[in-house]
């Protein structure tokens, strides 16, 4: 049996990600672990199990969005509530006991419960219109907000005082509080009243005891929970982690002498001098880093033997067209996260000083910081470097009465607007921004992974600073040894179609590595060394 323990957890808390339908997503839920439960899931290859070690009380929505709601899992916290239910069930917030009196007011984005002249209770809801938690009012003061699970009871309910989150129950599907997690301190109550916990392993439940009633901590709760249920596992196992620090400590520890594999993902993980970490790589049957460069830094922080460390990554590439030849502009995309100051001016005004030469050309400014002053603020710094470089300010659009006109016919002695933002966050908005795109130009020391795969996919050629897998020098792009020499490698691209489709037809080379057989064939070759 193959194990899989990902890091979906709301920033360093135990729980998951969930939010609000109506607030903006400031992460991407994609990572190394849905894909390799993709790839196992959908391949039949090798019976799998998805361990989730926090709280997830919507964690079957989860599933859905990434295409395996029947996946296979084990949740450390249905065992400690003693939950026993797998299925989803539709629910509405009529379903619950209000009060006589109540009136509900539906505003856009949430419902609001008024009990005559004062708030309630307000509704909050899923991306799916599913019902997530609830907050209840006191002299319009929140004094309790109850999280709901998908499967349709109450998961778990905040206390507050004056405002302010106390202590949080988590409840047995009955209602009955099983745990009493305190703010100011973490530390845990177990209910003496119910004191047992639940294990399903082959089909079989079984009942255990906590050890104590009070823990310095849920991660101490979890550490025990997850031990109970690794006893009845088969010693011949495997286990591939996600690696992130929350629980990196917690499960170096109780997966001490199992068989592992630790998977490194490079927006997740960049603590690399954590001891706990160092001393899992080396008691690790293999490390799968996302690319050759995490790799090469795994391999200079705690050396290890030919044969246990490879890169694979988590995105596969699949042929696709494209619209760029449709667009009538050629759109240049350049993604600005993580781009040092110096550089970011230096390119402004390398590609301002290039634009007149190319009246077509449209430079497309990519982010995935949701902020929603994001865009204005990224444009207000183009628009200084413009001014303060003696070209137009208007070149950068600040408010979309300023962008271009249907067709992008620009409107008799109207300077045309040539900086565009592209704000984009999760992969699905990514890859429609790529789709469009005539050349990917990233000059961040480390490139990021998921647009290159996309370009690829896209066969759009690539412009690096630095040498990666899915960038060959002359092939698919060029590799700039200085920034300086970005105009003639732009002029490689966008005069004419010859270097053009050559890169195109170098990008589908390149993709043929990277396809979702050949991911899995390289996790098969995993399986095989350390199974």
């Amino acid at each position: 049996m193959l194990y899989f323990i990902p890091a979906w957890y709301k920033e360093r808390e135990w729980c998951e990600d969930e939010q609000s339908w109506r607030v903006r997503r400031t992460h991407t839920e994609f990572d190394d672990t849905v894909k390799q439960i993709q790839l196992f899931h959908r391949s039949g290859a090798y019976e799998y199990r998805i361990m989730i070690l926090g709280a997830a009380p919507n964690f079957r929505h989860f599933l859905h969005r990434q295409g395996v709601y029947r996946a296979p899992y084990w949740s450390c916290f249905d065992a400690i509530q003693e939950i026993r239910r797998k299925k989803m069930r539709v629910w509405s917030f009529h379903d619950l006991k209000w009060p006589e009196g109540i009136e509900f007011f539906y505003s856009p984005f949430v419902v609001v419960a008024m009990l005559g002249n004062e708030k309630y209770a307000q509704i909050d809801f899923g991306e799916d219109g599913n019902p997530i938690w609830v907050e209840m009012y006191r002299k319009g003061i929140v004094h309790r907000r109850n999280l709901y699970d998908d499967r349709g009871f109450i998961s778990s309910t905040i206390l507050y005082e004056d405002g302010a989150p106390v202590y949080r129950n988590y409840l047995c599907e009955n209602g009955t509080w099983k745990l009493r997690c305190y703010q100011a301190d973490g530390h845990v109550e177990i209910n003496g009243k119910c004191p047992d916990y639940v294990l399903e392993y082959g089909g079989e439940w079984h009942t255990r005891r906590f050890s104590r009633m009070n823990y310095d901590n849920i991660g101490q709760v979890i550490h025990e929970v997850l031990g109970s249920y690794l006893a009845l596992t088969d010693s011949g196992d495997i286990f591939c982690v996600a690696m992130q620090g929350l629980h990196a400590g917690l499960l170096g520890r109780v997966l001490k002498g199992r068989k592992k594999i630790l998977s490194f993902f490079q927006d997740r993980y960049k603590d690399w001098n954590d001891p706990m970490v160092l001393e899992m790589i080396r008691d690790a049957d293999f490390v799968v880093a996302d690319s050759r460069e995490a790799a090469q830094i795994i391999q200079g922080q705690a050396p290890m033997a030919a044969g246990r460390l490879t890169a694979i990554p988590p995105y596969d590439t699949r042929a696709d067209e494209g619209t760029s030849l449709q667009a009538g502009v050629q759109k240049l995309l350049m993604p600005v996260d993580g781009l040092d100051s110096e550089t970011f001016k230096a390119s402004i005004r390398l590609l301002g000083k290039y634009l007149p030469q190319k009246e077509n050309v449209r430079i497309h400014l990519f982010t995935r910081e949701a902020r929603y002053d994001r865009k204005r603020t990224l444009l207000e710094q183009v628009r200084r470097e413009l001014g303060e470089a003696g070209m137009p300010e208007e070149w950068a659009a600040e408010t979309e009465d300023e962008k271009v006109s249907e067709n992008n016919l620009e409107e008799e002695g109207r300077i045309p607007v040539r900086f565009f933002p592209e704000q984009c966050v999760d992969e699905l908005s990514v890859s429609k921004c790529m789709r469009e795109q005539w050349l990917l130009v990233d000059l961040r020391k480390i490139p990021e992974l998921y647009l290159q795969i996309n370009a690829v996919s896209f066969g759009i050629p690539q412009i690096v600073r630095k040498r990666t897998d899915f960038v060959e020098h002359g092939g698919n792009g060029i590799v700039l040894d200085r920034l300086e020499r970005l105009p003639k490698a732009l002029d490689y691209y966008l005069n004419g179609l010859k270097h053009w489709n050559e890169a195109r037809v170098y990008s589908y080379e390149i993709g043929r590595e990277y396809t979702t057989a050949r991911l899995l064939e390289m996790w098969r070759e995993v399986m095989d060394s350390v199974g």
